[in-house]
């Protein structure tokens, strides 16, 4: 008897905090309904800077922060070559860029690809043995990834790869003819698949969140646009056409490069071709 009193007595105590959670949680949903923010309207509420600046982050529980690198160990590497082409002064790339969306079906080359690959995310010094990329990252974190959809480049197979950054290398996840997923994963945009190459360009979140909080979510959006301009303004200079894209259905994208869609989501694809 005793005993069983005792269970009563630290069950009821646990029932009431549960009942509690419950009652909150169900009284935050109702206040976001009625405060009538769209969603967009409350991811910009819930990442701003209270007055205070990061350190009064309202969300303190940072999450930890994953490997710096991701690498395919198993997977076939090709070694690409290190940027050494001069083209066009930056003004007159700027002057010249224009969103492409129709490509001849001539091929690129392997060192016009190299070049893209290295504009987007490859290495370009060091600061304190840390090393700095072509993109610029809040705090140097980079949590960006690199994948593409190689579909007429001279020398490399058909497939979708991975770029490995410390090795300067794609690596080979699956090779065939991935034009019509993509497209169909791009809201049918034909030019996703008639592309040479296009980049997907993903985010590991955690990368930045583990430092900035939910704040960091915004840097993270800024850093794909800076990477995806790297690459319309190196297609420029090498001659080439190019378009970035935001609309695509997420799922479908996250899919075709074995993404979980959580820790780490595709947030910009970058078609370029021949003219």
């Amino acid at each position: 008897m005793k005993e069983s009193r005792r269970a009563a007595a630290v069950a009821l105590p646990l029932g009431i905090m549960i009942l509690l959670l419950m009652i909150g949680l169900l009284a935050g949903m109702k206040e976001a309904e009625n405060s009538g923010l769209s969603i967009a309207e409350r991811f910009q509420q819930a990442t701003a800077l209270p007055g205070k600046g990061i350190s009064a982050d309202p969300c303190p529980q940072k999450p930890p922060k994953p490997p710096q690198y991701k690498q395919y160990a198993e997977a076939k590497m090709i070694r690409l070559l290190r940027p050494q082409y001069r083209g066009l002064p930056v003004e007159a790339a700027i002057e010249q860029r224009r969103s492409v969306r129709e490509f001849s079906t001539r091929s690129i080359d392997f060192a016009q690809l190299s070049q893209l690959v290295f504009a987007a995310q490859g290495t370009t010094g060091e600061r304190y043995s840390h090393p700095l990329r072509a993109a610029p990252s809040a705090g140097a974190l980079y949590p960006m990834e690199l994948y593409v959809v190689v579909n007429n480049v001279e020398e490399i197979p058909q497939g979708i790869y991975h770029y490995n950054i410390r090795e300067h290398g794609l690596e080979l996840l699956e090779t065939g003819d991935f034009s019509a997923r993509i497209i169909e994963a791009g809201l049918h945009q034909s030019m996703l698949g008639k592309a040479n190459a296009t980049f997907a360009v993903s985010a590991v979140f955690d990368r930045t969140r583990f430092k900035y909080g939910e704040r960091g979510m915004r840097y993270i959006y800024m850093e794909a646009g800076h990477i995806s301009e790297n690459i319309f303004l190196q297609a420029v200079s090498l001659g080439l056409g190019s378009v970035s894209v935001g609309a695509f259905y997420d799922d479908k994208v996250n899919l075709l490069f074995g993404l979980d869609g959580q820790k780490e989501s595709v947030i910009y694809l970058h078609a370029v071709g021949t003219l």
